[in-house]
């Protein structure tokens, strides 16, 4: 019998995590099962600090579907297999700390723990399954990326952001004859990028997945030019790279072994120079950024994570553990954390962009490929 649950929080915020919360903690108080958060993500199991939650208060559950955020906190790069220690001589190493929080949760008394991330958090979770402890993980990212579902949440209102921020670059790049280029998130998969060029009515669209000739994006604005458009509207994920060419690295982070510590930026900006070199218009490159994180969740985002999190504590009733809540087919299932992870086994290795992280990324059959080739969206290639 599951009497006592906790949920945690980890990677960069979205739209959403907390509709998931309310979701599980609605689901568990209908249940007759307690429910805590712990503050912070990984970093919170960690030191052992949570708080108690409940739909009757407002700093701990209740009114919180449409806040964006976490109420709970968030840690990004907190990888307790290998956790960043400062000694008091002032050296740094790394340590594995994940037996701490193995004790913290078994002390606490936790029937099981939610763990509401993306590729990075749910590896640590089926990390942590094998030392024994029942996890339910729940697939979170704006770049919706996590493999074996077909959607995270705060994906949804990531592209919406997008979208709205090409509709209003459309009028200044007509108004004053420009190339409008928007750089959008996604990291190394280009869905943000794609679904929201074909939501914005972009012309062109560089994804991580489709290396792109510049050539291509210039041929396609000639073409729009010689019929009488004296714009165009370009959506550059932050993962994309010309061919032969490399990803645009903004700065590399010191955060450890197995986490991605490259911080992708300039993509958007590269284009634009070379856009403006190439066809004499004036080119604006407006990078979104973390707006496309923070805010209220969409009505879709509110709907999926409410499913997401009371699913979550289904399965956690049913006794059905080391599991990831999905997304199969357009309907509500659970998959093998181990299927999630894929063949990224090693243990404290949680994400990057290598050959054995299972992210998901957009593949040439996808029908929003297809789509966008239909409708005339450069892709460039």
């Amino acid at each position: 019998m599951i009497k006592k649950v906790a949920i945690l929080a980890n990677g960069g915020d979205v739209s959403g995590f907390n509709a998931v919360i309310r979701a599980i903690l609605k689901t568990a108080e209908n249940n007759g099962v307690e429910c805590y958060g712990f503050i912070d993500g990984y970093r919170g199991l960690l030191k052992n600090e949570y708080v108690k939650l409940s739909t009757y208060n407002s700093q701990t559950g209740s009114g919180i579907l449409p806040k964006g955020g976490s109420i709970i906190g968030s840690s990004t790069n907190a990888n307790v297999f290998n956790y960043k220690v400062i000694n008091d001589d002032g050296s740094i190493e790394y340590k594995d700390l994940s037996d701490v929080c193995v004790q913290n949760i078994k002390d606490d008394g936790f029937d099981c723990v939610f763990t509401l991330g993306g590729d990075g958090t749910q590896k640590s979770a089926r990390d942590f399954s094998l030392k024994g402890i029942n996890v339910i993980g729940v697939p979170k990212t704006i770049d919706n990326d996590v493999a074996c579902t077909e959607i995270t949440f705060g994906y949804n209102t990531a592209v919406s952001v997008a979208a709205d921020a090409l509709d209003r670059l459309h009028t200044t790049g007509e108004t004053h004859h420009r190339i409008m280029v928007l750089e959008v998130m996604g990291r190394y998969a280009g869905w943000i990028a794609l679904e929201s060029a074909i939501a914005g009515g972009a012309d062109i669209a560089f994804i991580p997945e489709i290396p792109y000739d510049i050539n291509c994006a210039i041929r396609k604005i000639n073409g729009r030019r010689a019929k009488g458009k004296e714009f165009s509207i370009v959506v550059v994920a932050e993962g994309a790279m010309p061919k032969g060419g490399e990803i645009s690295v903004e700065s590399v982070r010191n955060n450890g072994e197995g986490v991605d510590n490259t911080k992708l930026g300039g993509a958007g900006q590269r284009v634009a120079k070379q856009l403006e070199e190439l066809t004499g218009l004036e080119a604006r490159c407006t990078v979104l950024g973390y707006m496309q994180r923070g805010g209220t969740p969409t009505a879709f985002d509110r709907v999926l994570s409410t499913k997401y999190g009371a699913k979550a504590m289904e399965l956690a009733l049913e006794g059905k553990f080391n599991v990831l809540t999905v997304i199969k087919n357009g309907r509500l299932d659970s998959v093998p954390l181990e299927d999630v992870v894929g063949e990224n086994k090693k243990i404290g290795a949680v994400s990057g962009n290598t050959k054995e992280s299972n992210i998901r990324k957009v593949t040439m059959d996808h029908d929003l490929v297809k789509t966008a080739r239909d409708i005339g969206i450069c892709l460039g290639d």
